[in-house]
């Protein structure tokens, strides 16, 4: 990709590695990696996809679906956009019906919806704030009137804020972080369960940042470790009633959460000292919930499931 632009640290800060872009969009660390996205960054958090540059690649043409979840029906928060949208491109493909729960970002939300009809699938779309227990009452209330059951629940939804020190995370900051990322998990997953029947399924969104330790996300980080001990106390809990509870801790994916929160100059070096030298694209994700969502994956539970181009070893 040729994307027009040269970049030169030449202000002496922190530049995560990252010396120069050349003409041909290789970026010069130690060692010279393929610059995918320029630098760039967005004031709103959880971030606007239809902003980012480029787009990220959330369908794969190639995908070959052939009915895993058939008839069934899936929650997915933060489905507007990012992971949430890949994968409810896949579920819709595998013949699921899907709940999309989202913030504000009406204009992303309204893409997904059309991709999702000419694909042929029955959605419906809730716009709310999940740190209220209210909101994550009324999706389980309206998915159920709607569609009469919940077989998948999916709890992506999620902010995270770059702070270069613990100092710097206001008391504002750490509240909407858990609030947000366990708060509204917590509320939702409650609600839904009392709908859940043998064979449904929770997949819980952890980060690959909670195995490493990213300094900072010092606060994000946290809700990620909390969310991987939800996730293996409730699968045991549900075990004996076949509701199967798995986490993906994801690396670093091209969303909108990337541009929302780091500095733009740490966008081109994202997981450029991974083996595989780049970030990935959220087709490249959609598959493992598919996965974990259907019957291959009877006698997984309790999991936390790595993609992160080898940049952490689960």
């Amino acid at each position: 990709m040729d994307y027009k632009f040269y970049y030169s640290n030449n202000n002496g800060q922190d530049d995560y590695g990252l010396k120069a872009i050349d003409e041909n969009c290789n970026g010069l660390k130690c060692t010279s990696f393929k610059v995918e996205y320029p630098p760039q960054e967005q004031d709103v958090q959880p971030g606007m996809e239809y902003l980012m540059c480029p787009r990220p690649i959330y369908n794969n043409d190639n995908y070959k679906a052939c009915g895993k979840l058939k008839g069934k029906v899936a929650i997915i928060t933060g489905g507007d956009s990012g992971i949430g949208r890949a994968v409810a491109v896949a579920y819709v493909k595998e013949g699921a019906h899907v709940v999309i729960a989202y913030l504000n970002e009406h204009k992303d939300a309204m893409e997904t919806k059309k991709v999702l009809d000419d694909l042929g699938g029955e959605s419906l779309f809730l716009a709310g704030d999940i740190k209220e227990k209210s909101f994550c009452n009324f999706i389980v209330q309206e998915t159920i009137k709607k569609f009469g059951k919940i077989d998948i629940l999916i709890n992506n939804a999620a902010v995270q804020y770059q702070q270069k020190s613990l100092l710097d995370i206001s008391d504002e900051q750490f509240d909407k972080t858990m609030k947000t990322n366990v708060y509204g998990m917590f509320y939702l997953t409650r609600s839904a369960l009392k709908y859940m029947k043998p064979g449904s399924n929770i997949i819980n969104l952890s980060s690959v940042t909670t195995f490493y330790g990213e300094p900072e996300l010092i606060d994000y980080v946290t809700t990620k470790g909390a969310i991987v001990g939800f996730t293996r106390s409730l699968a045991t809990n549900l075990a004996d009633k076949n509701i199967r509870v798995n986490a993906v801790a994801p690396g670093y994916f091209w969303t909108p959460l990337q541009p929302a929160c780091w500095e733009a100059e740490k966008i081109p070096t994202l997981s450029a000292d991974a083996p595989m030298k780049r970030a990935g694209e959220t087709y490249e994700i959609a598959p493992l919930f598919v996965y974990l969502a259907s019957d291959d994956a009877s006698y997984v539970t309790g999991q936390v499931l790595h993609i992160n181009g080898g940049l952490f070893k689960g």
